[in-house]
């Protein structure tokens, strides 16, 4: 008998692969065939573009996921026939202004995927203390699914071009159709969630994860573009750059197979913690004497951190957030996480390589992850015993209530969904912490 997780498992696999077959028909128009100079206002524009997903997909779709009978596998269905149209539509237009859009609306249907697959994991696994196991087998396979759609693909594009390559995506997303109708439909409330759920999903443990995971989601952002413009100014070969992509792939992947033995000794509050510490730690030693091979362990060492990471945040929104919010917060959360990632980048990107060396990139590697892990931990410790937290006491004495209206009302909505600003020291006692606190 196939269990639920099994049919989970299998649409992710051939999620996974229809989506790498997506990005591999798309790689190098933005980078490789441009000289460093020209590529940088180019790469910029395209991370600017890749907020904008998640500027729809967090306030409208998570809504739909959470509310909708049966919207949860609904979606997933939903979101595996736009990426099988779009890879249509793309087929015809790669040489046309259209690609662009298509590829945005691509973009949304994988992240509005990556929302309710999360959502419907908790449905799926026996006990809480699963979550972090089940969310490691589908980074697993879907490592897997992605691996064994490129030789494929690759193959397809020497003898068709990217064409071929796009069509063997639309027959994976095709057959991951049937499989997506037999999972289970979700039961969630039919009524939004009252003031009490609310405040659970904005409770300070959940904040505190979410902020620690956004510093990661930005770290990687950074490291990635700082190593690939350093390589290309320095005319390093090409070989370098696989080698980069290849350590971080192991670096995720020990991240997703360490995940269910690490939870079995720790909470995933403290994998969280603990990550934050080992990727400030390799990057301050790295950044004394850097060259291309230990340049290459601290861009593993940043991905086991962000995949270890991202599975522990993961299963603490599982385990604390209402089960009726749980679209709705994952993809609040992504969206955030996202524009973190874009911040991230954009600082290598803009920044050229004579200002922005590579040991000061580390230098500021190693202290933004060393800094975020006491305000992690000591948050965890203040929360426990009912104090502020130590990011808590530092927005108070930043912020005021002006300096928060005045900014309140420059900034576009849509930031403000994206990333709420901290609220001042003048809030009355005995409010609810909001969710930027």
């Amino acid at each position: 008998m196939v269990t639920p997780f099994a049919r989970l498992a299998r649409v992710h696999v051939l999620s996974a692969g229809g989506d790498a077959l997506i990005a591999l028909a798309l790689a190098g128009s933005l980078f490789f065939n441009l000289e460093p100079g020209a590529a940088r206002p180019r790469v910029a524009l395209y991370l600017l573009v890749t907020i904008a997903p998640f500027a729809i997909v967090g306030p409208l779709i998570g809504p739909l996921v959470d509310r909708a009978r049966g919207g949860r596998r609904t979606m997933v269905m939903v979101t595996g026939i736009g990426r099988l149209v779009v890879a249509v539509l793309m087929m015809r237009h790669l040489d046309s202004l259209l690609l662009f859009p298509e590829a945005f609306a691509a973009m949304v249907f994988g992240k509005t995927y990556h929302v309710s697959k999360s959502a419907i994991v908790p449905g799926l696994v026996p006990a809480d203390t699963e979550l972090v196991k089940a969310n490691s087998r589908l980074v697993l396979l879907s490592g897997v699914g992605g691996g064994l759609a490129i030789l494929p693909g690759i193959l397809l594009g020497l003898l068709g071009g990217s064409n071929w390559t796009l069509a063997l995506a639309a027959v994976l997303f095709g057959v991951m159709l049937p499989v997506a109708n037999k999972l289970p439909k979700s039961t969630v409330a039919a009524e939004p969630a009252d003031a009490q759920e609310r405040q659970e999903l904005r409770g300070a443990g959940i904040v505190l994860a979410a902020s620690a995971m956004a510093v990661l989601r930005g770290t990687v952002g950074f490291v990635m573009f700082l190593i690939a413009f350093w390589l290309r100014e320095s005319g390093a070969a090409t070989i370098w750059f696989g080698l980069m992509f290849v350590a971080s792939s192991i670096g995720a992947l020990l991240g997703a197979v360490a995940a269910p033995f690490a939870r079995r000794l720790v909470r995933e509050e403290h994998l969280l913690g603990g990550v934050l510490a080992l990727s400030a730690l390799v990057s301050f030693v790295v950044a004394i004497s850097p060259d291309r091979a230990t340049v290459a362990l601290v861009v593993g060492t940043v991905g086991l951190a962000s995949s270890l990471g991202k599975l522990s945040f993961d299963a603490i929104v599982q385990r604390d957030a209402p089960a009726a919010n749980r679209g709705r917060s994952f993809a609040r959360f992504e969206s955030r996480f996202q524009l973190f990632w874009v911040l991230g980048a954009l600082v290598p990107v803009l920044a050229p390589n004579a200002i922005l060396r590579i040991h000061v990139g580390l230098a500021i590697l190693a202290i933004v992850s060393g800094v975020s892990c006491f305000l992690y931990t000591g948050g965890l410790f203040a929360v426990v015993r009912g104090r502020r937290t130590p990011g808590q006491m530092l927005v108070s004495r930043v912020w005021t209530v002006e300096r928060y209206g005045r900014l309140e009302k420059k900034l576009p909505r849509w930031l403000l969904r994206l990333v709420p600003l901290p609220v001042g020291p003048r809030k009355a006692k005995g409010e609810a912490p909001t969710e930027g606190s």
